[in-house]
């Protein structure tokens, strides 16, 4: 079963305490101090293992406690040191505080650590305590204590290609036909309940990871069906490789409402490149429908493929267009080698105002962004671009900002709407 979200207690070593002692030896009289100190309490550290792909390894186990260290000993020996316990978690791994909800790391390569309960010191032994008016101390000194919390762990899949598209549109059909994976398929919406990893071997030199991801609808940035939960998983990709349903009955309304959700949970994701499919091309209605689709598509910058997932048409040329694809990537930015994004505001945040003519200009990033994706050419685009208005609360602000039937609504400064109630 795939799991991407748990909650763990970790509790590191105590260390261990100091030793009171005098030496004591045959025609030795007084003794001096000789207490040992403490060995030091394990660390309790988070590791990246990349035979991992899943969290369900802590659905078992959710306690995690290092070795304490050992007392200090006779003759200033010191005692043991306790070894770190490693707990190994898949590459992706976000860790978070549970109950303050701070974010303590991100893991993401092999072989990363993260240690996230230090080990206590150990305590000192009477021998540190001795000074010129206190030579025989009779105290010593007790190990620190161990960290302890409860932590969250949320695993955002790593993948160089993130498949997307609305329910049923085939992904994991694609899936199946160019790896070795074995997800659930099945002619009715959200077969996958669960991300799907598969290693596409385009020769003996080259190959891919593809990660599936389950069908997203409207309202999936707000956690609306299958909820957001899955869209994090995206924010990994280096490119998105966006299928379309050949029998759906606005393919071109699909394509534009999986590009707003994306854009809406995370800006950057409609910055990544974007490989477009048009699939079930082996039913024959589907194929009459292929050259319109084209030519719409076309017409805004993208240049779509036609292939049939269930039969395996046309998906080699697909593979490599993405791996071109991400041999060109340019080079990450210093600045965005960091392993988490973390959105400085919300991007759904929207005002309302009226300019010097009496009309309504609405400005915000998701809804301008959301504006500028879609096709409005077509009525079904439409459609889901006023569904998306109503479900960020645009349309009730309008209404009780006073906007009436016939006055202009403008989304940022480019695109007129008429208000119509």
């Amino acid at each position: 079963m795939f799991v991407d979200e748990a909650q763990i207690y970790v509790r590191s070593g105590k260390g261990g305490d100091g030793f009171m002692h005098f030496h004591r030896e045959k025609f030795v009289a007084r003794g001096g101090p000789d207490g040992g100190d403490g060995g030091r309490g394990g660390d309790l550290i988070l590791k990246v293992e990349k035979r991992l792909n899943t969290l369900s390894a802590f659905r078992h186990k959710t306690r995690y406690i290092a070795e304490d260290g050992l007392r200090g000993g006779v003759n200033n020996m010191t005692g043991r040191s306790a070894e770190n316990l490693v707990v190994p978690v898949p590459a992706g791994t976000i860790i978070y505080d549970a109950s303050t909800g701070q974010l303590l790391g991100d893991l993401v390569t092999q072989g990363q650590e993260l240690v996230v309960a230090k080990g206590g010191r150990g305590g000192r032994g009477n021998t540190h305590f001795v000074s010129a008016s206190h030579q025989a101390p009779r105290t010593a000194e007790k190990g620190a204590p161990a960290e302890e919390r409860w932590l969250k762990l949320e695993l955002k899949l790593i993948a160089d290609v993130g498949i997307v598209g609305v329910p049923n549109a085939g992904k994991s059909s694609f899936l199946a036909s160019v790896t070795a994976a074995k997800p659930k398929i099945a002619d009715y919406p959200f077969t996958t309940l669960e991300p799907n990893l598969g290693v596409a071997e385009l020769d003996l030199d080259h190959s891919i990871v593809l990660a599936d991801v389950p069908g997203l609808i409207e309202g999936a940035h707000l956690g609306v069906g299958l909820g957001d939960s899955f869209l994090r998983h995206i924010q990994r990709t280096k490119v998105i490789l966006h299928m379309l349903d050949g029998m759906a009955e606005d393919p071109i309304a699909d394509f534009d409402q999986i590009n707003q959700e994306m854009a809406l949970y995370d800006p950057k994701l409609s910055e990544k490149p974007q490989v477009v499919v048009f699939n079930k091309m082996d039913i024959p209605e589907v194929a009459e429908r292929w050259p319109q689709v084209q030519k719409d598509l076309s017409g805004y910058g993208y240049e779509p493929m036609a292939i049939s997932a269930a039969t395996s048409v046309n998906v080699k040329p697909v593979l490599w267009k993405l791996f071109d694809l991400l041999q060109n990537l340019p080079e990450p930015e210093e600045e965005e080698t960091l392993p988490l994004y973390v959105p400085q505001e919300d991007p759904r945040l929207f005002t309302i105002s009226q300019d010097e003519d009496g009309d309504w200009v609405v400005r915000g990033v998701s809804i301008e962004r959301a504006a500028k994706m879609t096709f409005w050419e077509h009525s079904g685009s439409v459609r889901r671009f006023q569904k998306l208005l109503q479900t960020l609360g645009i349309e009730d602000a309008l209404r009780k900002a006073g906007v009436q039937n016939g006055d202009t609504v403008m989304i940022g400064d480019r695109f007129e709407l008429e208000w119509i109630d």
